[in-house]
């Protein structure tokens, strides 16, 4: 006979807090020069994702110079785990086209956050990451400590597209109850 099982749902949501170390705010900036694809402009979304997780930001119509300054929020149980980015143009009767793609790597901006940066002046460089063939970067990509916060921005180079870069923004929230950093 076999012993009756606890709720699923209830241990879940409860180990789901024990193995998240924290939230990323991807605060997505911009878009420059995305790819066309309407008839002399585009619809341009992004979406983020992290494993299961997928966030978008808003539609900006006709503009591939769009400016979303739209923050999203992904918990953060593995900081192995890379960003996928994807740009969209939204059509109304058909399939959303691709306009590019980047993958972000976590693992530097965590290994910023762990370090004391107690007495640290406002505006300090942590690290530098160049632009490599590994990484989206389209230019170097500095982690700073502002205001008491680690804070990294980024210009990606989209993949998988004629041209087209977005500008985003990390930064890191400890949530109670977590495991931490």
């Amino acid at each position: 006979m076999e012993s009756p099982k606890s709720s699923p749902s209830a241990s879940s949501s409860s180990s789901l807090m024990e193995n998240l170390l924290g939230l990323l705010r991807v605060k997505v900036v911009k878009g420059i020069n995305l790819a066309v694809r309407d008839v002399r402009t585009s619809d341009p979304y992004v979406t983020i994702k992290m494993g299961k997780q997928k966030l978008k930001t808003r539609v900006i119509k006709k503009d591939v110079n769009p400016e979303w300054n739209e923050e999203l929020t992904l918990p953060v149980a593995d900081p192995n785990t890379p960003i996928k980015l994807v740009v969209y143009d939204h059509d109304m009767f058909s399939k959303d086209d691709p306009m590019g793609e980047a993958e972000i790597e976590i693992k530097p901006f965590v290994d910023a956050l762990r370090m004391n940066l107690e007495g640290v002046p406002s505006g300090t460089t942590i690290t530098r990451i160049p632009p490599c063939r590994q990484n989206c970067l389209a230019e170097e990509s500095c982690i700073t400590w502002e205001d008491g916060r680690v804070i990294q921005r980024m210009f990606l180079r989209l993949k998988n597209v004629e041209c087209g870069e977005v500008e985003i923004q990390l930064h890191w929230i400890d949530l109670p109850g977590c495991k931490g950093l």
